[in-house]
């Protein structure tokens, strides 16, 4: 099966790592690049790491140019994909990249965004319960974000086994491509090197809501989500640090081996014994250990190791580590991922070859690059 694919807004970042993983792909052969500004150029001249298709031309994106293609990856600023899509013949399978269709609530769209919701599409992320068998035939795909991505691995066994109250604070750097490739000054090396800065703080970033909805589909109720995102001194990579406090009565549930499904109304038992802290501790761990076992993608690490941005650089790998902290009573897990790759780019591919029916895994690197 060869599987024709194009790829709108190849000149940027997201685009320029998914035609990194298109090349590889045996499956796949690409079509149409297409740019905004750029177009009329060498790709190579914009995306010079890029030598297997450096001499391909970028066409100006359009629904013209993207037409007859088996699978179109649109990799535009946000609000700019859905009038795009509705143009683009039934069929198609359409790999929206952008935030366009990820959100489930018209309300949280027009708060963040400030334009008509477009409405929604199965999700990108194959790894949330349920997204599997939404995107296997599928003609349309909503990736996540990058910030939701990484928090949601880090999270969800947690909320998904009812260990953990609903709520989560979160605290998550970031690499600058996730601000994309367009110049900006606070963007320049003299600003960016040697400082961290926080952005988005309060409630205020776009990432959000959709953090919120996919914690809470999990959860079987509504999660609240305190999220502070920070910018490193990094060209790409997260490292998303989530807690949330633990619910008391697990460790008895866990010895006497009562179901573990979501609870509602828990407060703070302060006699939690240490016996108590114990069994919840490996509750959590089994919990994930479950949720991950058979996931190529998610690698929850051994005792004592923690999650980097240098590890999964250039893969599709996530990875994952979770513990407790017994004075405070919660959970603690750090995840990190590629933002371009897993965040982005590889969770395109992914969702696109389980559409399609392709191997999972093709495609993909599961391996970093270092140093």
């Amino acid at each position: 099966m060869t599987v024709r694919a194009a790829v709108a807004g190849a000149s940027g970042y997201a685009g320029g790592e998914i035609l990194r993983l298109l090349v590889s792909h045996p499956e796949v052969e690409i079509g149409a690049v297409t740019a905004h500004s750029s177009a009329g150029r060498r790709l190579g001249d914009v995306q010079p790491h890029l030598a297997a298709v450096a001499d391909r031309v970028l066409v100006e994106t359009s629904a013209e140019s993207l037409r007859g293609h088996d699978v179109v990856f649109l990799a535009l600023p946000h609000g700019q994909s859905a009038a795009l899509a509705q143009q683009l013949e039934p069929g198609t399978l359409v790999v929206d990249c952008g935030a366009d269709f990820r959100l489930r609530e018209a309300e949280d769209w027009q708060r963040f965004y400030g334009s008509p919701h477009a409405g929604t599409w199965p999700y990108g992320l194959p790894e949330l319960p349920g997204a599997r068998d939404e995107l296997k035939g599928t003609d349309r795909v909503a990736v996540p974000g990058c910030y939701p991505t990484a928090v949601t691995l880090a999270l969800y066994p947690a909320f998904q086994a009812g260990l953990v109250e609903p709520e989560a604070v979160v605290v998550a750097a970031s690499g600058t491509s996730g601000a994309g490739r367009v110049a900006k000054p606070h963007l320049v090396g003299s600003e960016v090197m040697g400082s961290m800065t926080p952005y988005g703080v309060g409630g205020g970033h776009r990432h959000t809501p959709e953090l919120t909805q996919n914690l809470s589909r999990v959860a079987g109720e509504r999660v609240t989500v305190s999220f502070t995102p920070t910018l490193a001194p990094m060209p790409r990579g997260i490292l998303a640090t989530c807690s949330a406090r633990l619910r008391p009565e697990r460790a008895a549930d866990t010895n006497t081996g009562t179901s573990t499904g979501a609870r509602t109304g828990a407060g703070t038992d302060p006699h939690t014994t240490p016996d108590d802290m114990s069994a919840l501790e490996q509750a959590v761990h089994s919990a994930y250990e479950n949720a991950y076992a058979d996931e190529p993608f998610v690698r929850l690490l051994p005792p004592g190791t923690w999650p980097s941005t240098a590890a999964v650089l250039g893969s599709n790998t996530a990875q994952v580590q979770v513990t407790v902290d017994p004075v405070a009573r919660r959970l603690v897990c750090v995840s990190a991922i590629d933002n371009l790759t897993k965040g982005t780019a590889g969770g395109a591919v992914q969702s696109m070859n389980i559409a399609l029916g392709l191997p999972e895994g093709a495609g993909l690197p599961m391996n970093g690059v270092a140093p």
